[in-house]
């Protein structure tokens, strides 16, 4: 995992060293009480990752749920599909995989002050893979998940974007019912429209000023 250049001052760490596990940390502009309750909506937590193609997410019963899939993180990529439990734990969650090489991922957060002073939280992903033993978990090595780094980072990059628009009720129902449900793709595609759209309106205007200019 290489270094990476992360918004607003955030860092992320090296992979640990410890056996069959990985991490990756951010700073987030959220306090801890906010990130805390941030962290509960498992859907979203986990839809955030770009590297993941839903096809199906349910929830069965208190924290308890299906999700079904696939992964674009290796190449070529792989499907999933899997029940998860979610635990709470005294700084965060653990998110327990019944299916897969994967046997959890531990979500921790802790109070962290931001380069420029104010406070904020640091947010820690840690992917456990001691479900194997050695020797079947290298047979396996095509079915880890690679996205780690580039979940952190959106992680990131939604938190910031949730301080600043989140009070907005537009927002919050475009996030939810229209981002969350799609695929990484079709976000980013809609992402370059909006941009597209918002200059051509730029281009309209400046031709009717430059004309209002010209033939007033």
């Amino acid at each position: 995992m290489n270094d990476i250049a992360l918004e607003d001052n955030a860092t992320m760490t090296e992979p640990i060293e410890e056996k069959d596990a990985a991490w990756a940390s951010i700073n987030t502009p959220l306090h801890m009480d906010t990130l805390q309750v941030f962290i509960q909506d498992v859907e979203r937590l986990l839809r955030i990752n770009p590297m993941l193609e839903f096809k199906k997410f349910e929830k069965l019963g208190p924290s308890h749920y299906f999700m079904q899939g696939k992964n674009i993180s290796q190449d070529p990529a792989y499907t999933f599909e899997t029940e998860l439990q979610v635990t709470q734990t005294a700084n965060g969650i653990e998110i327990e995989y019944e299916q897969g090489i994967k046997a959890r991922t531990v979500v921790q957060i802790e109070a962290a002050t931001l380069e420029d002073g104010e406070p904020g939280s640091k947010l820690t992903l840690t992917d456990h893979y001691n479900r194997l033993d050695e020797e079947a978990l290298q047979e396996r090595l095509n079915e880890v998940d690679k996205s780690l780094v580039n979940w952190a980072t959106d992680l990131q990059r939604y938190t910031m974007n949730w301080r600043r628009w989140s009070r907005f009720k537009l927002w919050r129902w475009y996030m939810r019912r229209i981002w969350q449900p799609m695929k990484p793709t079709a976000r980013r595609i809609t992402y370059m429209l909006l941009w597209i759209s918002i200059v051509e309106v730029a281009l309209i205007a400046l031709g009717a000023a430059i004309y209002l200019s010209e033939y007033r």
